[in-house]
């Protein structure tokens, strides 16, 4: 049976090359960077080749990436990182009502400590209504954190403009985004974006899981969240990750090499794929076609059928998918974000995401289409039992 992975937005299957450039340097290039000797030498520079890697890919300087062990930390560090250090300032932080719990778990633990939360509502499409966030923003704001890409239905944030706002009404305002599903689909330039904070995740990108990276705006004093021997100019300490760091490292290369022919396949899948399935009956998209959405994420909503039951049916057939609700909620098993958008109460428990990544075809697409054709029926069938 032919494995079919959809649930590239969990995670992705490693590029060959970097699984081998990992086995390599755990290997052969396993010295510690901090040590003074020629194994030491080596890793370093592998650390250092890493950053320069990434730092490429988004036009910023080396010493602006801080490596972290994935989105989750970087994502926890700029939110206690930026609490910590503006606490005198104010205790004001704002962000949507669409985050990744990595977001809003943060935040609701600085919310118990006297820190006072906005979440900015979405329309119907996902987006955030730039009134809303010039209205939000106060003399002792401190942080704006708003996601680029949404993990469930791909929703584009416009964070260049999010940004130009905060810096223009409250240029003490720090702003961060959680680009964890933009990164790698995506052209980002942080400095032309307004951006003074950003989040990467490696296994989303073909790359090691256990590792990311924050991007911080040399201008950005951050707290550190991790004390110890001073690595990564104090900002993390604790001995390099070199065989995650490199690995992420040339991830990050090659998902940006022929950047606009990689980003051109996955819209021609996701595309394809949704006009396929909007043949299939009592079938609802819950994500933009084009370049209003990112182009490798669809949300489908199917009438009478638990995401669940589907998910495990396709999976009978090597197929492997999301339901909607896997990553995000204020409610456990409830998707916050498909209740911020509008879906139906009776959806909400019905709805699947399709995710894609470099290693999907089109014909996986139709194969799809045909399993889904023979299982919808049998499975309303069976649901009215």
């Amino acid at each position: 049976m032919r494995e079919i992975y959809f649930d590239n937005s969990a995670t992705t299957r490693v590029f060959p090359e970097v699984a081998e450039l990992v086995q390599k340097t755990m290997l052969e290039d396993y010295g510690n960077p901090s040590s003074k000797h020629q194994k030491g030498f080596e890793a370093e520079k592998l650390f250092r080749h890493a950053r320069e890697q990434i730092a490429d890919t988004l036009k910023v300087k080396p010493r602006e990436i801080i490596f972290t062990s994935g989105g989750t930390e970087s994502n926890n560090t700029v939110i206690f990182g930026t609490a910590f250090a503006k606490r005198k300032q104010g205790k004001h932080i704002i962000s949507s009502q669409v985050e990744h719990a990595a977001i809003y778990r943060p935040l609701d633990v600085l919310a118990e400590l006297g820190y006072e939360i906005t979440y900015l509502p979405v329309d119907h499409k996902g987006h955030i209504n730039l009134d809303d966030l010039r209205a939000a923003i106060r003399p002792d704001t401190i942080l704006v954190s708003i996601m680029h890409v949404n993990n469930e239905i791909g929703a584009i944030e416009p964070i260049e403009e999010i940004g130009e706002i905060v810096h223009s009404m409250n240029p003490n305002c720090w702003f961060h985004t959680d680009a964890i599903q933009s990164y790698g689909k995506l052209t980002l330039r942080p400095k032309k974006m307004n951006v003074d904070m950003l989040s990467v995740s490696g296994h989303k990108i073909h790359g090691p899981k256990g590792i990311g990276f924050l991007y911080v705006d040399e201008k950005i004093r951050l707290r550190p969240m991790v004390y110890g021997g001073g690595q990564q100019e104090d900002m993390r300490s604790g001995t390099h990750n070199v065989p995650g760091m490199a690995g992420l490292g040339l991830a990050a290369e090659m998902m940006y090499q022929d950047h606009a022919a990689k980003i051109k396949k996955l819209q021609d899948l996701k595309d394809y794929f949704i006009d396929e399935v909007s043949k299939i009956p009592d079938v609802t998209i819950n994500s933009e076609k084009g370049e209003a959405s990112a182009p490798q994420i669809v949300s489908v909503s199917f009438g009478g059928i638990r995401a669940e039951v589907l998910l495990h049916a396709l999976e009978e057939k090597g197929i492997y998918v999301s339901s909607g609700s896997a990553c995000s909620s204020n409610h456990p098993g409830i998707s916050g974000t498909l209740k911020a958008i509008g879906v139906k109460q009776e959806l909400l428990d019905s709805t699947i995401r399709f995710s894609f990544g470099m290693f999907n075809e089109k014909e996986e697409v139709d194969l799809c289409m045909d399993a889904l054709k023979e299982l919808l029926p049998v499975l309303k069938k069976y649901a009215r039992y």
